[in-house]
């Protein structure tokens, strides 16, 4: 199969008002792994190698424009159907040649191997005009039907309202994405009426219209799970969980280790190196980077963070934005690091919060120290020295210096900074009371028992 020379365009359907969703976010824009799904469409034509693309917009029309720069947008003023939607791109493609691919900001799962099939297929010796996508959803409901000829081509697509019950049993459906001769959709389009039980003008009644003029249409059919059509919250979480399948898949296949997969969450960006190891329960938020060699424990939240060859984080470590670690660091449990910076094989092993901070190569982070990032007005910023070890419990008040090799002891709150190789205590001095428990235990067990009696 061979696509054509010509240059491709394609119009995105994207000015549905999105009242199954129920939510002031427009539907195009709810987010797929924490990225707004008309873009991983938008991403798929531009890998296709769509020569221009334009985006219908209705409601949320300004955040839909925002969101698809630098792409063209068209504003379906009022909503008379998909048919009056594609239309609105008239003049933007005026001067288009060659194929124009039609297509709905709701189905951000599609292929580029399904359209190139799509594209193919309108150049192969029939020629046909349009050639229309279908599928065989499981539940068809609402989907328009496909009727096909004894040659396999398309008669007509009947709009689920309008079907008979004997059409209704046609398993073959309508995903609304075609492929369609740009010299003659728009001319198709202006021969659409609204004589229907939504009184709307229907894309799909181009189909039986070309096939009057003596047109050829075919079909090609798509899978399941890239055509569900993203409408409620229940289709959301649906293509969620095929799109967490699909970047699973992916990750394994370069080289990480999914200990238990399906309790893996993924980012649209997030980057894993060869030789992985991915504990259970684990969420990779946006912008993430790990290296080889990498070891996440379970129960990790990491957004925002870049780690580096040979480092071990967790279990139940949380690396928030801003965090990079170098090679060989050890994140463990019940950590958290925001906005810092750990050199080569510093460690925090247990219960610390590390924020607005710069750690040196080999520094030791004890058990429950925190950096006081936060006046209440501004942030400030805590510097570790190499080789410095700080005691557990250790509150550093930034800003603040530990020198290299310093120490500073368990239970300390460091307000000034601590020179190279010092040892800074804050403690206040411990004091011992010689025979004071035996005293008062006794005394201790009386006053219960009076209470008891009493």
């Amino acid at each position: 199969m061979t696509k054509s020379a010509d240059p491709t365009a394609a119009i995105i359907l994207a000015a549905g008002h999105g009242t199954r969703m129920k939510s002031s976010l427009p539907k195009v824009l709810h987010p797929l792994a924490g990225r707004p799904m008309i873009q991983y469409l938008l991403e798929t034509v531009a890998n296709l190698g769509v020569s221009r693309t334009v985006v219908i917009v209705g409601k949320g029309a300004e955040a839909v424009t925002r969101a698809v720069k630098p792409h063209k947008t068209v504003l379906q003023a009022k909503q008379l159907g998909t048919g009056h939607a594609v239309l609105q791109a008239r003049e933007t493609l005026r001067e288009s040649a060659g194929d124009i691919l039609i297509l709905f900001g709701a189905d951000p799962l599609i292929t580029v191997e399904t359209l190139s099939c799509l594209l193919s297929r309108r150049h192969e010796p029939d020629k046909p005009a349009i050639v229309v996508l279908g599928f065989r959803p499981e539940y068809p409901n609402l989907y328009g039907r496909l009727q096909l000829n004894d040659a396999g081509m398309v008669e007509s697509i009947v709009e689920a309202s309008d079907a008979t019950p004997e059409q209704l049993k046609i398993q073959l459906c309508n995903s609304g994405v075609m492929c369609v001769d740009s010299s003659i959709l728009f001319n198709l389009l202006d021969r659409v009426t609204s004589h229907n039980a939504k009184k709307e003008f229907y894309l799909t009644d181009i189909i039986a219209i070309a096939r009057q003029d003596g047109l050829p249409t075919a079909v090609i059919e798509g899978g399941t799970t890239e055509l569900i059509g993203i409408d409620d919250r229940v289709t959301l979480a649906r293509g969620e969980a095929i799109l967490q399948d699909r970047l699973r898949a992916h990750a394994m296949a370069q080289g990480v280790t999914l200990q238990d997969p399906k309790t893996v969450y993924f980012s649209y960006d997030t980057k894993l190196g060869h030789d992985v190891k991915v504990g259970p329960n684990v969420v990779f938020g946006p912008g993430v980077t790990i290296g080889n060699h990498v070891t996440v424990q379970a129960f990790c939240h990491i957004e925002g963070a870049t780690v580096a060859d040979g480092a071990i984080i967790g279990p139940f470590a949380r690396l928030r934005p801003g965090t990079h670690l170098a090679e060989e660091v050890h994140i463990g449990n019940f950590v958290e690091i925001k906005n810092a910076h750990f050199d080569r094989g510093a460690k925090a092993n247990h219960l610390t919060y590390v924020g607005d901070a710069q750690v040196g190569k080999h520094a030791n982070i004890g058990a429950g120290t925190i950096t006081c990032n936060y006046d209440g007005l501004l942030k400030h910023k805590t510097e570790i020295g190499s080789s410095a070890f700080i005691g557990s419990n250790t509150a550093l008040v930034a800003p603040v210096k530990v020198g290299d090799r310093a120490i500073t002891g368990a239970g300390s709150t460091i307000t000034n900074d601590i020179q190279a190789d010092a040892l800074a205590v804050t403690r206040v001095p411990q004091r011992n009371i010689d025979g004071w428990a035996k005293k008062f235990r006794p005394q201790k067990s009386a006053k219960i028992s009076k209470k008891r009696k009493n």
